[in-house]
């Protein structure tokens, strides 16, 4: 028998529960591409300007009559159907948003609908771009415990509906889309093996939105000071996701017992070309490990990872029995990382 390629992180506490698998995965965005030098027509920049600084070449934008819930759905749909589950199979939903439809009901609630899992609980997280790994570590503890046997979790943004338009430093940034799984048991797979996560509140100021709850509830003044569009202290947050990036993925490693040479595809959160480049160098990843869809797309939040994922499984990247490392940073400020088998 061959040896073991890793350890599964979780052999210490005498594990007794299922694994839990990663069995489909589905991605959408909306049709409308917004071009750099379509931003060139809107506020003071250069397509030279955004992807020196960024590598962002375009942006997909929802229209006005496309949801956070809808761009969720879609992706879900997706999944479900590379999965081969049926909406009644579906057990529990969790949609990790920061731009919900509307601040209740969730998020989820409104896809469950969509889709018609009508058996299924649903209910939403908020960790910005860390959601979808917060999510998977949250989705694989009912697969393990023998809770539910089918979650569907989906990385939902319509960033594009908090972006303050008419600021050049940060509307270049983002843009809206959804990535999707469904998480199963799958025999004799080990699926995700470990997934870190953390959070420093004490610098929840370096990128926030600060109007619309209950500090700060909506009025004609909150409006008028532009409270209700995402603000963010670029340098400093560059900075620390450069260092908390590494730090999870490095953790995650270690759980495991393996180096970043047994890694077959690194998928980073895909918020500047910089920081990937950075944290890429730090851990030591070549650049043929590291999967980049962010020209295309800037930065989708809780969605980013996700898409990414099921576009590198799409591309052939990932095989089966291939190991993953997927690595997130946020607002809060949060952070996570993961390693699966595929």
């Amino acid at each position: 028998m061959s040896p073991k390629k890793f350890k599964n992180p979780r052999e210490k506490y005498d594990f007794k529960g299922r694994t839990c698998s990663i069995t489909g995965v589905g991605s959408y965005v909306p049709a409308r591409v917004v071009t750099n030098a379509d931003l060139e027509e809107i506020v003071e920049t250069t397509d030279e300007w955004i992807t020196s600084r960024t590598g962002i070449k375009a942006r997909r934008i929802a229209s006005a009559d496309e949801y956070t819930s809808d761009l969720a759905s879609n992706a879900a749909l997706r999944a479900m159907k590379m999965a081969g589950v049926k909406p009644e199979e579906i057990d529990l939903i969790i949609v990790a948003t920061i731009t919900p439809d509307m601040p209740f009901p969730s998020t989820a609630c409104l896809v469950q609908q969509k889709i018609g899992a009508y058996r299924a609980a649903a209910f939403d997280i908020e960790a910005a771009c860390s959601g979808f790994i917060y999510s998977l570590e949250i989705g694989q503890q009912f697969i393990m415990s023998r809770t539910y046997n089918t979650v569907l979790v989906i990385g939902a943004e319509k960033l594009s509906s908090i972006v303050d338009w008419t600021d050049r430093n940060t509307c270049v940034l983002f843009g809206d889309g959804a990535g999707a799984a469904i998480l199963q048991n799958r025999p004799n797979s080990h699926g995700l093996l470990t997934a870190c996560m953390g959070a420093d509140g004490q610098k929840a100021d370096l990128l926030s939105m600060p109007g619309g709850g209950s500090r700060c509830p909506a009025s004609a003044e909150s409006v008028a000071a532009g409270l209700h569009y995402l603000r963010m202290d670029g340098k400093e947050t560059f900075k620390n996701a450069v260092q908390a990036m590494q730090l999870a993925a490095n953790e995650s490693l270690r759980r495991c017992e393996i180096d970043i040479s047994q890694i077959k595809c690194v998928i980073p959160h895909q918020a500047n070309r910089r920081i990937i480049d950075a944290v890429a160098e730090r851990i030591g990843a070549t650049p043929e490990q590291v999967f980049v869809n962010l020209d295309k797309y800037g930065n989708t939040s809780a969605a980013s990872v996700a898409i990414a994922l099921d576009e590198a499984v799409a591309s052939k990247r990932i095989q089966r029995g291939d190991l993953i490392l997927m690595v997130v940073f946020g607002a809060g400020l949060t952070w996570g990382s993961a390693v699966i088998e595929w």
